[in-house]
């Protein structure tokens, strides 16, 4: 009599569907208290998960915060389906609306966060500018060449230095001033900052 060899048993399955509240909890666990200050117990507790399925799904603290700031580029924009008013100005313009604004401070506190660690992981300083500096720059070389194409600014503008003024502006105001950021403070970089460096004097 030959007996039946046992069936083998299959491990649990990992369940990947409460990744995202994770990694959304990660950032802001990591928006508030910077990654030296951040602990997998934060996150875990924030999540309302245990800490073991958080080290089932990732192997340390470095590998969940790069996951974390890698996925925040779902939340791009469609190149493709971008605001085309027929004026710089009413392009930069359209791109400012509440969620964008209150999405782009999370990102810059994220940033903050993470400086420390910058210079020791060249994988997280690379997801950080995929994730928080390439999006908007991005959206801001479609509307600068657009306005090259229209004749509204010279050809020979620098865009690459036009794109990284708003946002360098932004941040200023976020990280070292401690301010928070308002459409007026938008419009006015725009109107009195990006637009003149483009070649675009004010109306009178």
């Amino acid at each position: 009599m030959t007996l039946a060899e046992p069936t083998p048993k299959l491990g649990r399955k990992r369940d990947h569907s409460r990744d995202q509240d994770i990694l959304d909890a990660a950032l802001d666990v990591l928006a508030e208290t910077g990654y030296d200050g951040m602990t997998i117990d934060m996150v875990a507790a924030r999540a309302k998960a245990g800490k073991a399925t958080l080290y089932r799904r990732w192997a340390s603290k470095p590998d969940l915060v790069l996951d974390a700031v890698a996925c925040m580029k779902s939340s791009e924009i469609d190149l493709d389906n971008l605001p085309d008013t027929g004026t710089l100005r009413g392009d930069l313009i359209a791109m400012i609306k509440p969620p964008s604004i209150r999405d782009g401070e999370r990102k810059l506190k994220v940033m903050a966060g993470i400086v420390s660690m910058l210079a020791r992981s060249p994988e997280l300083a690379d997801a950080a500018y995929e994730a928080l500096v390439e999006p908007r720059a991005s959206i801001n070389r479609i509307f600068f060449q657009r306005a090259i194409e229209r004749g509204e600014i010279r050809s020979d503008v620098d865009i690459e230095k036009l794109c990284i003024i708003g946002p360098s502006l932004v941040a200023y105001r976020v990280l070292m001033l401690r301010k928070a950021v308002d459409r007026e403070f938008l419009v006015s970089n725009i109107d009195e900052v990006i637009l003149p460096a483009a070649g675009i004097l004010p109306q009178r």
